[in-house]
């Protein structure tokens, strides 16, 4: 996958230059004086609100210098993987910057931004006394999940897992640290970001199983603006991100785990 994506980044770069907008979307924005964004406000560190009651991680960065950039003000609308597409379309907000994996119906969906910024895949996070070590030792055991996420399906259609789904992660957590669960299956990047963020909570627990399906996260804007210079705006950020290698910059300030995902996508830009 990071190849292919890779190469579309590389069609991009000789493309991009020459796109034709159909709508100032970018104007209208900027005419409104401020920029609508939906982050998440409960995966650490990508996005979550710190104990003064602001928003901090490496995506609300990221929405402060779009926002930098068009010279507006930013406001951020917390949002969950059930509901940000729906937001979007309702007008509520601008922009998804909310770890948001590509998949071909999120793109019917809504305008989804390439090249991808960021990508994981799927795993599971469980105590290391369960003893798991294959996708199928997951076969009639309770497993925390998160409304909406895609791998949900596979994980239960494919290993025979009860799926339990939580509107957020505090919510998965707690019913796996009381036991209510066997295992919580989520991104491998946040697993990785957990298992390292509080080592003396997390320390009887382990990410076991063999992660699967590597997905590329992206931006997303309107269905309706997909022609739009916003859009233009942020594919080329998003190529000036990969290619200057601020987005490993801003994985390192937050202790998150390297990517091979970033280290490709700056060597090919």
């Amino acid at each position: 996958m990071l190849a292919r994506i890779a190469a579309s980044l590389l069609l991009l770069l000789l493309t991009i230059t020459t796109a034709v907008a159909a709508v100032d979307d970018v104007k209208a924005i900027q005419a409104k004086g401020v920029l609508v964004v939906g982050v998440k406000a409960d995966y650490r560190p990508w996005g979550f609100i710190d104990p003064s009651g602001a928003f901090v991680g490496m995506e609300i960065d990221m929405a402060r210098e779009i926002a930098e950039r068009l010279g507006v003000r930013l406001e951020m609308v917390p949002v969950t993987t059930a509901n940000r597409i729906e937001f979007l379309r309702q007008g509520r907000i601008d922009l998804i910057l909310a770890t948001m994996s590509d998949t071909p119906a999120r793109r019917q969906a809504a305008t989804v931004i390439d090249p991808p910024y960021y990508a994981g895949g799927t795993n599971i996070l469980a105590r290391k006394s369960m003893n798991f070590h294959r996708w199928q030792d997951l076969r009639g055991r309770r497993v925390c999940g998160l409304q909406g996420a895609y791998y949900n399906r596979p994980v239960a259609e494919n290993w025979g897992a009860i799926i339990v789904a939580f509107p957020g992660v505090p919510e998965a957590y707690i019913d796996l640290l009381a036991g209510n669960c066997d295992a919580f299956v989520q991104d491998s990047s946040l697993i990785a970001s957990t298992l390292v963020s509080d080592s003396a909570k997390w320390a009887d627990f382990e990410m076991p199983m063999e992660t699967f399906g590597e997905q590329a996260w992206v931006m997303a804007v309107s269905a309706a603006n997909r022609d739009g210079t916003f859009a233009t705006f942020l594919s080329r950020l998003s190529v000036e991100w990969h290619r200057s290698g601020h987005l490993i910059e801003l994985e390192k300030l937050w202790g998150i785990p390297p990517s091979p995902f970033l280290k490709t996508m700056h060597e090919k830009s």
